[in-house]
């Protein structure tokens, strides 16, 4: 990104956002402003290497609060609002679909609402450059079989409550720039990993249960795929979509990484018994364990970003081995962080936190 922006991000304190603002602040000049409900997965802590920078700033804000919301945007003055404030679990949407509905769906409305109102009052020259940048997952596509890719041009076909929400959420998004000209872009990425992820999804929580010697559960027999992005790759591709996509359009991100859930364990697995081998001599893979599948487990994803390489020259600078490294020794260096997590302590910290 050339010019300097003032950039709104929602969702600021979970992995993906924390993972953006961080960027932002360390390798940019723009101005960051961080709003954040912070519910389970918002961690403070996350975001406490930038959090003394003056360009930082952070409220605690519920984004379906449409008066707050308001109120953000109105005394930052954003000309950029990178929204990527979502509930993301897909366990936590089949065992309580309302929360998703209502952050996904009523949240990204609330945003919308106020940011078009905002919009509408700025100059021409400041609508031209205002870019509301929607950030969504391949979820929302359903499942492939063993060969094929999702594209932009892709049917939706959403198949839990949480791809079912994010899938209405970039409804809504495309449908304010067909109805209202609002500038709006959208991308769809695949599962991201790496640092500061929090511990209840796939790759944080094996890398835990294993250090800890528990079992380390795999759905089913471990046969459905995944692409993997890791984060830092996918917050380039986010930059480059706000300072050059086309508006109105979507745009997916993936890192090239395919890979079963079973192969995603192994290699955790293989990658620690070299970093942090067990005191038994043993491998990790023994620890292990085939649990009953989730229901509607899709069985495929996989991602062509080919126009994200072809119109703005992305693409990922990790391989799925160098970026697993990565992750592992930063959670083997980071045990404070998630250990807090685990304790609850993190949610006590984080009390007073908000603007």
């Amino acid at each position: 990104m050339t010019a300097k922006r003032k950039i709104l991000v929602t969702g600021g304190a979970g992995f993906i956002g924390s993972a953006l603002v961080r960027y932002l602040i360390n390798a940019t000049p723009h101005q960051v402003h961080v709003i954040d409900a912070l519910t389970y997965a918002g961690n403070m802590a996350s975001l406490a290497p930038v959090s003394d920078d003056p360009r930082y700033g952070f409220s605690q804000i519920d984004i379906c609060d449409r008066d707050k919301v308001a109120a953000a945007i109105a005394a930052f003055q954003p000309d950029t609002i990178m929204h990527l404030a979502a509930e993301s679990h897909v366990d936590r949407s089949i065992d309580g679909p309302a929360g998703f509905i209502q952050t996904n769906l009523v949240g990204t409305f609330t945003m919308l609402d106020a940011a078009l109102a905002y919009w509408r009052g700025l100059d021409d020259a400041a609508q031209k450059a205002f870019r509301f940048h929607h950030i969504s997952t391949d979820e929302v596509f359903g499942a492939l079989g063993d060969s094929g890719f999702f594209t932009e041009d892709t049917a939706y076909d959403p198949r839990s409550p949480y791809s079912a929400s994010k899938a209405g959420s970039d409804h809504l998004v495309s449908a304010w720039f067909h109805t209202y000209g609002f500038p709006i872009v959208i991308t769809n990425c695949s599962n991201n990993y790496g640092p500061y992820h929090f511990p209840e999804k796939l790759i944080p929580l094996v890398i835990i249960k294993s250090l800890a010697g528990e079992p380390l559960p795999v759905y089913g027999d471990g046969s459905n795929v995944r692409d993997w992005l890791y984060v830092d790759d996918h917050v380039r591709a986010m930059l480059a979509v706000v300072e050059g996509g086309t508006l109105g359009e979507s745009y997916m991100v993936g890192g090239n990484s395919e890979r079963t859930n079973l192969q995603v364990v192994e290699t955790i697995c293989d990658t620690l018994d070299r970093l942090r081998p067990r005191e038994d001599g043993k491998s990790y893979r023994e620890q292990i364990t085939f649990v009953t599948d989730r229901p509607g487990h899709d069985f495929r994803y996989a991602i062509d970003a080919s126009k994200l390489k072809n119109a703005l020259g992305w693409e990922p600078a990790e391989t799925f081995e160098s970026g697993m490294a990565n992750t592992i020794k930063w959670y083997l260096d980071n045990q404070k962080w998630w250990q807090d997590i685990l304790s609850g302590e993190y949610r006590g910290e984080r009390l007073g936190t908000g603007a």
